[in-house]
Parts: C-alpha cells; sequence; structure tokens
C-alpha cells in the first residue's frame, strides 16, 4: 500500500496491544477512520473466530503476533489482491498490476471478464497468474511468516420470504420512513471534510445531495464543506437536463446555502475520447472504459478542490425501484394467476407487450443461456444481432474459448446475476455494478479521494430486499418508495419525473468521431493474445456496426468490453517496451 496514498488520507494505520491494521478507506464512518480501524483491528483480535466484517468501504491488512489476517469489506468498494507462490504470501496490494508480471497472463481471467461487466469482481481470478483477488466479505489467514492458512469465504446474507403487506394499504408509507432513514444514515457515514455530490437532476442524485446538505446544515457546515459537482451540455439532447440541473442545485442551497456549485462543461466530450489512455492505464480491463473521458472531467475537477470523498446516486435504479424478477418467484411457486395480473401491470408500467415481460423476467432467467442461443438464431444477419449478456461473441475464437473455458465462465456467471432466487441475486449483481471500478480507483490514488454510494450501503440493500413486491411497484411510477420517502424534499419537477435522457448521444458520437481509429488499434495491436483470442476483422465489423446503430444495449457492452482488453493488453506492451 503505497505511501503516497497514506499521504493523501486514503490509509489509515493504528496499533494496539492486539496488533496492527493497515485500512484503505473506512469502517462505520468516513470521518472517524482512526476509531473505525481500531474497532476492527479488535472485532478480529480473538484467535479461531471470524465475525461478519463491519459495514464500511475498506480494504484491510491486520497483524497480530499470531498471524496475519486480509480482508474487504462485504460490498468491496476497494480491491485488495496477494501474490503467492508454493503456499507463501509473498506481497499484498490494492493493485494486481504491481504485483504480477505481464509476461505470465491468466488466459482463463480473460474468458471470465468477456462474460458480462461483473465477472471480474466476484471471481478469485485476476490477469496474473499467481495473484489472487480477495473477495468482498472474505478473510484470508496468513501465518507471522506469509504461509497461507486459509480462506473464510463471504457470509452468504440470509434471504427472507417478503413480509405480506400491512392492512389498511400502509405498507408502502411504511417502507418509505424505513428507507428514508437508511438513506440519512448512508449518507452521513460516508461524508467528509470537504465532501463533493455528483448532481445530475436526477432523483437519485439529487436525494443524496438534498441529504447531505441538511446532515451538514444541522451542524452547521461552513462554506467548502459541500460541493455539487455536475457535468453539464451546451447542446444534443443531454442540453435537456440542464432545466433539471439547475433546479436540484437551488434546492439543495436552500438547504445549505454555503454549497459550492461545480458545473463542468462537458458539451465537447465523446465516449472512446483518447481511449487508448483511459482503457490501458487501469489495473484491470474495465468494460466501461469507453465513458472515461467525461467521468475523469469531473474527478478533476473535485480533485483539484481538494474534496476527500465523491458520492453519487449510483445503484439506485436496481436497488430502489421495483423488482421486476418478483414475477420469476410467483411462477416457481406456482402463482400463474397472480403472474399473469402483475405481469400484465409492469407491462402497462413500463410500455412493454406482456409476451417482452414474461421471456425477460421469467424465462430468459430459467435458461438464460439456452434463450440467448435461440435469440442469436432468431435475429442473425449482423455480428451483433442475438447478442446478449453471456453467449460467446462472434469475434472470440472458438479454440481459445474451449481451451480456457469460457463456456463453464459463461454458467458461473449467469448463476451469479440470476441465480436459483433471481429476485434476490439482482441485489448481489447491482453491487458489483458499481465497484470497485478499476477506473474509479486508479483515479482515487490519483486524486486522493473515495467515491461512495449510499444507495449500495448495505442496510439500504438488506431494507429493501425485505421489502415485498406490494410495496415497491406502482406501474408508471419507478423507485415509488424512494419518491415517497423523499417528497418533502425533492424539488416537484423532479420528484414527479419518470424517464431521463441516456447517454447514447454520446455514445454515437464517440462512435462516429473514433469508429476508424478504433478499428486502427485493433488492427495494429502487438499483443500477441489478442490474435491468439480475438477474430480482429470480425471484431472490427462489429465495431463499424455498432457505429451504424445496429445491435441493443447488451451487444453493445460485449464490444466495448472486447476493445478495453485489446489496448488494456498494449498497454502491458507499451510498459514493458
Amino acid at each position: 500500500m503505497a505511501k503516497d496514498m497514506a499521504g493523501r488520507g486514503l490509509v489509515t494505520t493504528v496499533s494496539s496491544r492486539a496488533g496492527t491494521a493497515t485500512v484503505v478507506g473506512w469502517v462505520g464512518s468516513f470521518r472517524d477512520r482512526v476509531a473505525g480501524a481500531h474497532r476492527l483491528l479488535d472485532a478480529f483480535a480473538r484467535p479461531g473466530t471470524v465475525p461478519r466484517p463491519p459495514s464500511g468501504d475498506y480494504a484491510a491488512v491486520l497483524a497480530y503476533r499470531d498471524r496475519i489476517l486480509l480482508m474487504r469489506d462485504e460490498s468491496a468498494r476497494i480491491p485488495l489482491f496477494y501474490r503467492e507462490s508454493d503456499g507463501r504470501v509473498t506481497a499484498v496490494s490494492t493493485s494486481a498490476r504491481r504485483l504480477g508480471d505481464g509476461a505470465e497472463l491468466e488466459r482463463r481471467y480473460f474468458c471470465r471478464y468477456l462474460t458480462g461487466n461483473m465477472a471480474q469482481q466476484h471471481t478469485e481470478l485476476t490477469p496474473f497468474t499467481g495473484v489472487h483477488r480477495i473477495l468482498g466479505g472474505e478473510v484470508v489467514e496468513l501465518s507471522r511468516t506469509g504461509r497461507l492458512r486459509g480462506r473464510v469465504p463471504p457470509r452468504v446474507p440470509a434471504v427472507r420470504e417478503p413480509s405480506p403487506p400491512a392492512s389498511g394499504g400502509r405498507l408502502p408509507g411504511a417502507a418509505a420512513k424505513d428507507l428514508r432513514r437508511a438513506l440519512e444514515d448512508a449518507v452521513a457515514r460516508r461524508l467528509g471534510t470537504m465532501t463533493a455530490c455528483h448532481v445530475s437532476g436526477g432523483t437519485d442524485s439529487t436525494s443524496v445531495a438534498l441529504l447531505a446538505a441538511r446532515v451538514l446544515a444541522a451542524e452547521g457546515g461552513g462554506p467548502g464543506d459541500l460541493v455539487l459537482l455536475s457535468g453539464c451540455f451546451g447542446g444534443g439532447e443531454l442540453a435537456g437536463e440542464r432545466p433539471y440541473l439547475d433546479e436540484a442545485v437551488e434546492e439543495i442551497r436552500r438547504h445549505a446555502p454555503a454549497a459550492r456549485p461545480l458545473i463542468v462543461d462537458a458539451g465537447d466530450v465523446a465516449d472512446f475520447d483518447d481511449f487508448r489512455h483511459h482503457a490501458s492505464s487501469s489495473d484491470e480491463p474495465h468494460a466501461h472504459a469507453f465513458r472515461a473521458p467525461f467521468w475523469s472531467r469531473l474527478h478533476a475537477a473535485a480533485a483539484e478542490l481538494g474534496c476527500d470523498t465523491l458520492l453519487t446516486g449510483c445503484g439506485a435504479d436496481p436497488v430502489v425501484d421495483a423488482n421486476p424478477f418478483h414475477l420469476h418467484r410467483l411462477a416457481r411457486t406456482g402463482r400463474l394467476r397472480q403472474l399473469s395480473r402483475q405481469a400484465r401491470a409492469w407491462a402497462q408500467g413500463s410500455e412493454r407487450g406482456v409476451r417482452e415481460i414474461v421471456h425477460a423476467y421469467v424465462m430468459r432467467p430459467a435458461l438464460p443461456l439456452a434463450a440467448e442461443r435461440i435469440g442469436m438464431l432468431a435475429r442473425r444477419g449482423s455480428v451483433l444481432g442475438g447478442l446478449g449478456a453471456f453467449g460467446r461473441p462472434p469475434w472470440l475464437r472458438s479454440g481459445f474459448a474451449r481451451a480456457h473455458g469460457y463456456r463453464a465462465a459463461g454458467v458461473a456467471e449467469t448463476r451469479f446475476v440470476f441465480g436459483r432466487a433471481p429476485e434476490q441475486s439482482l441485489y448481489d449483481a447491482a453491487n458489483y455494478l458499481a465497484a470497485p471500478d478499476p477506473l474509479s480507483w486508479h483515479r482515487a490514488r490519483q486524486d486522493g479521494y473515495f467515491l461512495s454510494h449510499p444507495f449500495l450501503d448495505r442496510e439500504v440493500i438488506a431494507l429493501m430486499r425485505r421489502l415485498p413486491a406490494e410495496a415497491t411497484f406502482c406501474p408508471g411510477r419507478p423507485k415509488a418508495v424512494l419518491r415517497e420517502a423523499m417528497a418533502d424534499l425533492l424539488p416537484a419537477r423532479i420528484h414527479d419525473r419518470a424517464v431521463k435522457i441516456p447517454f447514447n448521444e454520446l455514445y454515437a458520437r464517440g462512435l462516429r468521431a473514433h469508429g476508424d481509429e478504433l478499428v486502427d488499434l485493433c488492427r495494429s495491436a502487438r499483443h500477441p493474445l489478442v490474435e491468439e483470442m480475438f477474430d480482429v476483422e470480425t471484431l472490427c465489423r462489429a465495431v463499424r456496426e455498432a457505429r451504424l446503430g445496429m445491435g441493443d444495449a447488451y451487444s453493445w457492452d460485449r464490444v466495448n468490453s472486447s476493445l478495453a482488453l485489446v489496448m488494456w493488453l498494449e498497454g502491458l506492451v507499451s510498459a514493458g517496451s
């Protein structure tokens, strides 16, 4: 754990009679990192007992007289890796790249990575042979000399059947109060000395910023304690977000007049800008490297002001919105009449057909790989036709896929995303969509502050997974519980909006501007694994099809992750030359 990280406040080291703890991130409360590190050290001091890791965003090394423990919190926001040889751990780091040898790559990892956006974070594999990932909630025990004694796997959260509706229809109101309380606590735990809140004008980010403003106002916070960080666009579709953004900032400053708006002009940003740099510099290949130019500009602005934490609204969509996989539970338990009624309500509320709803939330989770094969057969005619989230992309060579376990990786990924109970697996999958983001962690090491996501707080997720569908689903009104929870704070215009403008224009603009460049980068790739792994001309054809607007979000994700992997491998070549 680098000394520069400690100098920027990213690392806390404490000692007591029990031993020494080095913690990256925070335990319990961001503002009280020293006390949190002491609590973590004391919690694991008794040999032979492994309590549930406390809440927080951290990775930690605990050194006692008789053993050493390596661990991460259950949410797994901060990465942690160790290098192992002949049963002995020789080094520990938050960077796999610093531990790895670019000449010894683990090919099974790349098959795992290419199965989906969440594949990296819930598997021990890393890109480097002999370098292992510590999973969220896992505890690895070593002897004082580094001998590997064992790995205690993450605890599986107890899954309870949702409670029955309360009499008199009062359950949604009670759920809103509980969510408000949980979110307030989650935000308060994450506040730093100078906190930036990403504000986009949507319900999620505005809710987080409003709660942060309320907490700081109650504490008598002064100028600079709260920064309202936003990216704005002067033209195109995304310019339509500016009125919502302005209204959100105005309302937040009404609660915290000292809050400082920091509006960053992003009008000239496009996806894939300087893609070689952004995709090759991260610790691991990252499927969303194409979006790095926008986030990097915002991160740099927050770092220049000296912010030590940045709160986002990330995770609200899958966590606090109604859970459509409840329909799968109805099908599993034979409640077909309820399934039919609720599927019609979902279709009406989302302006989709009943058949589409049943296929997406009942059939596809039951037989995900078969559903994808059928989809590809039914929509042939292009490289991207029917390509879903798990099936082998046609540019991945079949021989490489067979030799290094792509099918097994795809099965493992579908089990993680859907599981036996997709309505519960949704929350685990949502957690891994946000972090650890290799690009954000790279920026954290560079800029000296953390990203943190209150909606992905352990207590918030636990609350939402306990709620029955009747408490969360309101046709045509997404995130109904959150809207009710924040009804006294959100401006009416933001409280009532049902749709946000997506970033599709940024993506299309990026492909128009950089499509030829991306094709040339793939064709000129020097790393031998690129040719071994990919049919480069088929990948280039997929880029051209995406540039023309063919395919869908699933297939574009497959293209983006493959391009990011090509550029990441090229970064290894550049670093070694």
